[in-house]
């Protein structure tokens, strides 16, 4: 006999008390915590509609509001709640950057469980808004209709260019303004938008797998360079040549203008090739005297003034000296290498992605830098004894993983190796703290500085001096 389910209630006049990871919300309810989803603050007042319930925890979201937060704020973008970005517009900065400071500081304490320096005041990004250098915009026929579009009695288009509406793969959100990325990104986004509906092209339908448009990027540089790059579904060279004509006319600031045919089931295009249509095939990012040329495929740190602090952080912790070699593991394109090269003996680089090691290489080269070597592979296979014999061990280590943190094979060599010191660059502080408990049986953390990169969002970056002990 099939068991029956649960009935999960309607928990009532519910105070929000704090922020938790990954941006959730805390509130009790007879001892039980709930982590709460959807535009809430601490300080609200709310009927929470229960959708899990375990033996230790429970789930909600917002069902009714009886009083506001003091601590609210007024969020700025139109599109605010209904978007997947910047979902904290309703709560002042200076108190996101609180919120993000502590989460830091409760990662640590809790997961390391280790000696720990005095944590730095969080360092704030300079730009609150259009702070992003990439955004990634989406074509489809099925537009997320909102509440004024359902009251509305006008013929409505459905035709859409914008952001996938919260766990809905097949709905789209249009997109009026966007407060992420500089001008001249919003009006590229709807000059596309209308000569497409104009011209009456097919915007792609991913259910159905059909429809033209798929897909539109742009990337914009610290020099005023900008790069658009079209995904197309199935190929229309006359089509999409027109168009694109048609937006290097009216925008002649665009100095990359490249498509893609991306007949996949999926929107990644890194094994596809890229046609540049007019301009170069990349855009140049400024830091210091250093450039780094960004193509179509490379990855570079979106919000690029901010990065530009990182790193000095980076290089600050690291200390380097001219007879000092140093490994940068989860290189990427090479970056925080380049970055440092001109302070230390050599700069080796590993990194799992065989093209953004190839642009590590280019950005040594067109900054005339010699003393870089990089090497593609798994990190964990790459990084043995045999490697550290052939190209020297390591003085210093900067290591930058991605968010699942290091690969213990990689925390055991560099216990073995047992370099002065490590710099650990991280964008997630659980799995940060998790790596420094790893690595207390040889190394004590010094400094602790955690950097926002992304305002609005519960995003944080946190960078660790660890030194021998």
């Amino acid at each position: 006999m099939k068991k029956k389910k649960e009935r999960l209630p309607v928990l009532e006049n519910i105070r929000i008390e704090s922020i938790a990871a990954e941006g959730k919300c805390i509130a009790r309810h007879e001892d039980m915590v709930i982590f709460v989803e959807g535009v809430v603050a601490p300080g609200d007042v709310v009927d929470l509609r229960i959708t899990r319930k375990k033996k230790n925890f429970m789930e909600a979201v917002p069902l009714r509001f009886h009083s506001l937060s003091k601590e609210r704020t007024e969020p700025f973008c139109q599109h605010f709640g209904l978007c997947g970005g910047c979902k904290w517009q309703h709560i002042p900065y200076q108190t996101q950057l609180d919120y993000k400071q502590q989460q830091v500081k409760d990662h640590l304490e809790r997961i390391a469980k280790v000696e720990l320096p005095a944590l730095q005041p969080i360092l704030p990004s300079a730009e609150t808004t259009y702070y992003r250098n990439k955004l990634e915009f989406t074509f489809s026929p099925n537009r997320w209709l909102t509440d004024e579009d359902l009251r509305s009695e006008k013929l409505l288009e459905k035709r859409t260019l914008g952001f996938h509406i919260p766990k809905r793969f097949d709905k789209i959100l249009d997109i009026e303004h966007c407060y992420l990325q500089p001008e001249p990104s919003n009006p590229i986004r709807l000059a596309v938008k209308e000569y497409a509906r104009l011209h009456n092209l097919s915007f792609f339908d991913n259910v159905k797998n059909e429809g033209f448009l798929r897909n539109l990027i742009i990337r914009t540089a610290n020099i005023g360079e900008v790069m658009v790059i079209l995904q197309v579904y199935r190929p229309d060279k006359p089509e999409v040549e027109k168009l694109l004509a048609y937006l290097l006319e009216q925008f002649p600031q665009i100095t990359s203008l490249q498509y893609v045919v991306n007949p996949k089931g999926n929107e990644t295009f890194h094994d596809l090739e890229v046609i540049c249509f007019a301009g170069k095939p990349y855009i140049t990012e400024q830091m210091e005297d250093l450039q780094f040329r960004v193509g179509p495929k490379s990855f570079y740190q979106t919000n690029a003034q901010q990065a530009y602090e990182l790193y000095k952080i980076t290089r600050e912790y690291a200390g380097l000296q001219d007879h000092e070699v140093v490994y940068d593991l989860y290189t990427g394109t090479g970056t925080i290498a380049n970055f440092v090269a001109r302070q230390a003996k050599k700069v080796v680089g590993l990194e799992y992605v065989p093209m953004a090691v190839e642009d590590a290489k280019v950005n040594s080269q067109i900054n005339q830098i010699t003393n870089t070597s990089f090497f593609a592979g798994d990190i964990k296979d790459l990084l043995t004894g045999h490697f550290l014999a052939q190209h020297g061990k390591p003085d210093v280590v900067i290591t930058d993983p991605p968010r699942a943190g290091m690969d213990p094979q990689v925390i055991q060599m560099l216990l073995e190796a047992e370099p002065q010191k490590i710099v650990y660059v991280s964008c997630n502080p659980a799995t940060q703290a998790r790596d420094i408990a790893l690595l207390d049986a040889k190394y004590k953390v010094e400094a602790l500085q955690p950097v926002d990169m992304f305002p609005h969002t519960y995003h944080v970056e946190n960078v660790a001096l660890l030194a021998k002990k």
